[in-house]
């Protein structure tokens, strides 16, 4: 992970930077554009929803290796069932 510093001198990684900045986002919003981005992937033929559903398997991919270890093992086996969900689901729009 990379090290940056922030105005004060802290030394702070990215993924640090990452977490602050998802921690911001209103829970309710995150959940509407995810369910948006998984119906239109779904819902959308061809390639079209096969990228949408890609961005969001990447999305999910990203929030979960970057909180992978302050999480439970219950929710990291989890995550890791709906990601390969959302992959497979992603492959079967391109087939």
């Amino acid at each position: 992970m990379t090290r940056v510093r922030t105005p004060t001198g802290a030394a702070v990684t990215t993924s640090d930077h990452f977490l602050r900045r998802l921690a911001r986002v209103n829970p309710t919003v995150a959940f509407v554009a995810a369910l948006a981005l998984l119906l239109a992937g779904l819902f959308l033929p061809g390639i079209v929803g096969a990228l949408l559903l890609g961005v969001l398997a990447a999305g999910l991919a990203t929030l979960t290796f970057t909180t992978w270890p302050v999480q439970s093992p219950v929710t990291r086996v989890v995550r890791v069932v709906l990601l390969t969900l959302l992959v497979v689901a992603a492959l079967s729009k391109v087939l």
